[in-house]
């Protein structure tokens, strides 16, 4: 998946957060929708000009994320 099709950040649009392309809704609004236990198909209900490609674009946005983090051990 190659999220950069699909998400992009612009400065002063919702504070400069990652949001899918062409709408104000963010990436972390759809991980949250996806943690509070609302499937795909009931986002899409809900926000119909998100498509499953948005959704698992920005699951592969958070796993890139999340793997490029750095951990520092404390001494």
């Amino acid at each position: 998946m190659n999220y950069q099709n699909v998400i992009e950040i612009t400065p002063g649009k919702r504070s400069g957060k990652p949001c899918i392309k062409n709408t104000r809704i963010t990436v972390y609004d759809i991980l949250g929708w996806l943690a509070s236990g609302m499937n795909q198909d009931e986002v899409i209900e809900d926000y119909p000009e998100l498509t499953r490609e948005h959704i698992q674009a920005c699951l592969a946005y958070a796993a890139e994320r999340e793997h490029h983090r750095l951990t520092v051990n404390a001494a």
